[in-house]
């Protein structure tokens, strides 16, 4: 059996961590930049991330520390991954970390997603950043 395999990214915006959490946490924000959802920072909210192609995609939310981190399990029931968010000041930016963790590789499914997620994470950040420009 393979270990659970993780994406982790950071990326750099010029806004202060108030204006990133915004986007991470609106849900009118949201859906400019990644998917359509009622996702919300409140600890056990659940919401679906509607994912196009792939449906949507049931959540929750397991973790908060407003404008630092928000950490949600994603497709629940299908994946079961889980995605965190965490932001540090750096100057009057943010540094953004993005871990998305618990793909099975054993799976095809789980490999599928994995490999689909590696490569289209770094396009999603970039729309992040024009969201927040």
């Amino acid at each position: 059996m393979s270990k659970p395999a993780i994406i982790q990214l950071d990326h750099f915006y010029a806004q202060p961590p108030s204006v990133v959490w915004k986007a991470l946490t609106d849900p009118l924000l949201h859906a400019r930049w990644w998917a359509a959802g009622d996702v919300r920072p409140v600890v056990g909210h659940r919401f679906d991330l509607d994912m196009g192609q792939w449906g949507k995609q049931p959540c929750e939310v397991l973790e908060v520390d407003p404008e630092r981190l928000i950490q949600y399990r994603f497709a629940a029931g299908t994946l079961a991954t889980l995605i965190t968010w965490r932001l540090v000041a750096e100057g009057s930016g943010t540094r953004l970390t993005l871990a998305h963790e618990g793909f099975n590789l054993d799976s095809p499914m789980g490999r599928q997603a994995f490999e689909g997620m590696k490569s289209g994470w770094p396009g999603v950040l970039g729309r992040l950043e024009a969201v927040l420009s």
